[in-house]
This record gives C-alpha cells, structure tokens and sequence, in this order.
C-alpha cells in the first residue's frame, strides 16, 4: 500500500476533549484525535461519539488544525447544538474520552494552477473553508469570501473571514451585520465582482444550489460540500444518497459521506433535493 492511500485512510481512536468554548450561536471543541489530524484535508470531516447512550456517531465539519502545548496536533470542530447529543458533547468537561474516527469524506480539489477563488460559506457549515482559503493561498490563488448567517450570532469567524481573503461580504437574513438577505440575493454580484474562475461553497441544500447556479451562469467551475443525515458515515451502510448526473450522462447515486461530501455543483440533481 503506497503512502498516499494510507494518508487518506480514516483512522478510528480514542480521542480527548481538549477544550469547549461557545461563540455566538456555536461552539468551538478542540479535540486531541492522535494521527487524525495529520491527515486531515480541508472539506474532510470526523464521526465523534456523542453520548454514552447513542451508538451513531455525528459527522463534524473540522475546522481547524492547530498545535495545542504538549498535545501536538489538534483538531477543532464547529458544533452547533440541536439536538441531545450536539448538546452532551458541547457540555462535557476536559479530558472527556471520546471515540474519533476520520478525516472522513472526499476533500475540496485545489486549482492547478493559481486562479481566483471565491468562497462561500453559511452558519456553522463554513467551517471547511477556513482551512482550505490557506491551502488556496499558499498557491497564490486570490481568494475572496462570502459569509452569511441569520444573524450576527449565527456568523462563522466574520474577523477571521477578513484575514483569510483579500475580499469579504457578509449577509445575514436580518441585517445585523453586514448586508441584508441570503446568499442567493448576493452571489452573482459577488461572483462577477471576484472574477473566480473557481467557487467552493458550505451551507444549506438551497444556498448551495444557488452558489452552483451562479456559478455555472458565469462559465465558473464550483464544488459543494454538502451535509446529509449519515448513518455509518464510512460509505458502508450506503444510507446517504445523493443524486448526481454520472461522467456519461446519465442519473445515479452517490453517498454523501466516501463519494462526497464534496461534489461538482453542476453535478448534483439539485430539484430532487430542494423540492418544488
């Protein structure tokens, strides 16, 4: 087995709860998961155990990696409680041991070559594209962003946004922070404005249709990170579908979480997903 495949073969270990801290509506858990997080690629993401009593694990969008004192590698994770779970994880105390399987998933493909790069994330669901506005700049691909949320609370690392990119919008649905609306009011201004070449976006089934369809209006190449309901989170169980138009022509289905989460906008069967 080359070295690369073994890079991007999920790992499964006892993991630790470092540290829980809320901002605004969610909470950033720092996790020591040994060899997890030098794998990790941005788009990737982790099942972590949310309860004694559930055996399901929960998928996490990883956020950052970073090094924390004597722990080496750590992964944060945003986590936005609603539901038992969310709600036991965001609440246990430090040293909470906790069962980490990942990276997970298919990454966010990198530009070939240096290209203008617009980025657009949603709520909690931006977390991915953090990490991954680092990977474009280290190969000098101009990045621009654009955070919404449903309020200033609901907004991912906004003064981090403005560090990461040479250009920043922000929206939220009732105007406290930046412009008013959603990303669909937005993107195609945004999209000309940044002269992206390639679009990556995270967020809700209709933004993200939004973001695919801009993109293909403007000739641009887009890739979704999409976040379905998962079962096993490993591609095993296969009760994640997503429909797709295949390299043929023709329709099938992919699991969100081996085949995704990352997919071609302009791949996915969006009518099935967003209903009527």
């Amino acid at each position: 087995m080359t070295s690369t495949v073994l890079e991007r073969t999920p790992l499964h270990v006892t993991g630790e709860l470092l540290s829980s801290r809320r901002i605004g509506a969610h909470h950033h858990v720092t996790l020591v998961a040994p060899g997890v997080a030098e794998r990790f690629r941005p788009g990737t993401f982790v099942a972590v155990t949310t309860g004694p009593e559930r055996l399901a694990r929960r998928a996490f969008w990883i956020h950052k990696v970073k090094t924390s004192g004597g722990y080496g590698a750590t992964l944060e994770l945003v986590v936005e409680p609603r539901g038992a779970g969310t709600s036991w994880l965001v609440s246990q105390p430090a040293g909470t041991p906790l069962a980490v399987t990942g990276p997970l998933g298919r990454p966010f493909a990198l530009p070939t070559e240096p290209v203008a790069c617009l980025l657009v994330g949603e709520g909690y669901a931006a977390a991915p594209l953090f990490p991954l506005a680092e990977r474009l700049r280290e190969r000098d691909c101009p990045v621009s962003l654009l955070v919404a949320g449903s309020d200033e609370a609901d907004l991912l690392s906004a003064l981090e946004a403005r560090r990461s990119a040479r250009a920043v919008t922000v929206v939220t649905a009732d105007g406290s922070v930046g412009r008013r609306g959603t990303v669909a009011d937005v993107v195609d201004e945004v999209l000309q404005g940044a002269g992206a070449a390639v679009v990556y976006a995270a967020g809700t089934i209709p933004t993200l249709h939004a973001v695919a369809s801009a993109a293909e209006q403007a000739g641009a190449w887009s890739q979704v990170a999409i976040e379905q309901p998962l079962t096993c989170a490993t591609g095993l169980c296969h009760g994640c579908p997503l429909p797709v138009v295949g390299e043929s022509g023709s329709p099938r289905f992919v699991r969100a979480c081996a085949d995704g989460p990352v997919l071609r906008g302009d791949r996915v069967v969006w009518d099935e997903l967003v209903g009527p």
